[in-house]
């Protein structure tokens, strides 16, 4: 049996991290192929993909009873294989509903497997005694880059959709047949109620991962149209913030795990959130398009290393189980990338989009505010 301190099982790990992250990333490419193959319209288009979002959501709050039966690496196998097979199924349903149904398989296999994947990694952490889960986020990150990129190369070279969807699928599964035997076999599986009802620490814990969550798809959903308001940049250059924001947040997650090594999780939480509150304050008050695309680098590397300090609170705390604890957290914190973008909507129609920034500047304060008693042992 594989010790969790063994490097085989971070390497299992991180595998694991990778295969998500690639296979969500594959998808995102292929929504415009999806639109004109099927001839809807944009309306109608924005409803089947939700069916992703609702898949996963639907799956996070299961997957934590089912690991509890069957242990997680059957769970993590299972959902990573299904995941990687459901990808080619996207390119050639022929209907609304078929696709519709596809996202939501393809998308109960993504929820599955974070949900799975986060429990194993804490167990691996725990028991390794050092830190580790910045380094394994950091792959999902990391899988993201590779999955659009390997995809978006494959279609520029005028490779059938189906094909290079098929290959995609094939790099996925083979990652996932390396990753099956350096899982842990008996982690993840536990005694005790399928369902406990968050509360406490766990909510705090869940809050704080969905005002993280929300601030990274804002990043993405609406970053760009702050800085072209403002007339800081063109259309054209206007996408390079969110790439600045992702590369600052894979570097900080790729060097934090030594960073938490030397500072704990209450100065990592500190110093995240406050890097992050100055990156909005650098973006909202930026004179030039320089310093707006500091404050995308700030807030990147402040919300690095976040999540993944909650969810070892998560696998460290005792009010519930920390299977449970984390699929509360994996639920919540989606549940802010979905609802987080027209939230953010509606409040830049009420007020403006320099306020709805105001209030994602407000919720990152509290994660230094609340650090203390989330890193409280």
């Amino acid at each position: 049996m594989i010790s969790p301190d063994n490097p085989s099982a971070r390497r299992g790990t991180r595998l694991a991290f990778l295969v998500a992250g690639f296979g969500v990333s594959c998808w995102a490419p292929l929504v415009p192929f999806a639109k004109q193959r099927l001839g809807v319209d944009d309306a109608s288009l924005g409803l089947l993909l939700l069916c992703l979002g609702a898949g996963s959501l639907a799956a996070m709050t299961a997957t934590a009873p089912l690991i509890a039966l069957r242990g997680v690496r059957p769970v993590i196998m299972a959902s990573g294989l299904l995941l990687a097979l459901a990808l080619p199924v996207l390119t050639i349903a022929a209907t609304p509903v078929a696709l519709g149904a596809a996202l939501l398989v393809f998308g109960a296999a993504l929820g599955t497997l974070d949900v799975a994947m986060n429990v194993h990694a804490v167990e691996v952490e725990r028991e390794a005694g050092i830190p580790l889960m910045s380094g394994f986020h950091a792959l999902y990150s990391i899988g993201g880059f590779a999955g659009s990129a390997v995809m978006t190369l494959l279609l520029s070279l005028a490779v059938p959709v189906l094909a290079g969807t098929g290959l995609c699928a094939g790099l996925m599964l083979a990652a996932m047949m390396a990753a099956r035997p350096r899982l842990l076999a008996a982690a993840g599986g536990q005694e005790g109620p399928m369902f406990v009802r968050p509360r406490g620490l766990v909510l705090l814990l869940a809050g704080l991962a969905m005002a993280t969550f929300l601030t990274e798809g804002a990043m993405l959903d609406w970053g760009a149209l702050l800085i072209t308001g403002k007339g800081l940049a063109g259309h054209g250059q206007a996408g390079i913030g969110y790439i600045l924001f992702s590369i600052a947040m894979t570097i900080g997650r790729l060097s934090g795990d030594r960073l938490t090594a030397r500072l704990g999780d209450f100065r990592m939480l500190v110093a995240g959130g406050t890097i992050a509150v100055l990156g909005f304050a650098v973006l909202l008050t930026a004179p030039v398009a320089a310093a707006a695309l500091g404050g995308f680098l700030l807030i990147g590397l402040g919300a690095s290393n976040v999540v993944p300090a909650l969810f070892r609170r998560a696998g460290a705390q005792t009010s519930m189980p920390p299977a449970l604890a984390i699929a509360a957290m994996s639920t919540l914190g989606y549940a802010g990338i979905l609802a987080g973008p027209a939230a953010i909507g509606f409040v830049a129609k009420a007020a403006s989009l320099p306020f709805a920034f105001c209030l994602l500047a407000g919720l990152m304060a509290l994660v230094p505010l609340t650090a203390r008693r989330v890193a409280a042992r």
